[in-house]
């Protein structure tokens, strides 16, 4: 399982970029660890989080949440986040490239963690 190290800053406004590939047909996984501006683990308790995918059709353009990625808080004074998505999930996703976005929310208030590109390669074969 893949991690990736991002910093939050909720002041900011910014999300924090990560492009990611995902093999059609095949689990895929991936957890953020998530540090604030001084490198300490942003403790994410009492943060829940969503995540989707949207398939892009031209520059400013989307048709809207695609699939939803599982989200778990896996360490919430860690810093931990993952996202996933089942292999019926991804062999359903056509090729080609797509956005996300991992979504956090505490307290009424939400902040755009992390987003980025996502590029979804077709299974060669079919799983024995």
């Amino acid at each position: 399982m893949p991690s990736k190290n991002i910093t939050f800053d909720p002041d900011s406004g910014v999300p924090y970029g990560v492009n990611l590939t995902i093999y059609g047909g095949s689990n895929f996984d991936t957890t953020f660890n998530v540090t604030d501006n001084s490198n300490t683990a942003f403790d994410l308790t009492n943060y829940s989080g969503s995540a989707a995918i949207s398939k892009s059709v031209a520059i400013g353009a989307t048709l809207g949440i695609t699939t939803a990625f599982t989200v778990g808080i896996t360490s919430a004074a860690g810093g931990k986040i993952n996202i996933s998505l089942g292999s019926t999930s991804t062999r359903s996703l056509d090729q080609g490239r797509y956005m996300y976005d991992v979504i956090v929310a505490a307290g009424g208030t939400f902040y755009t963690l992390v987003n980025g590109n996502i590029m979804v390669v077709p299974a060669v074969s079919a799983a024995p």
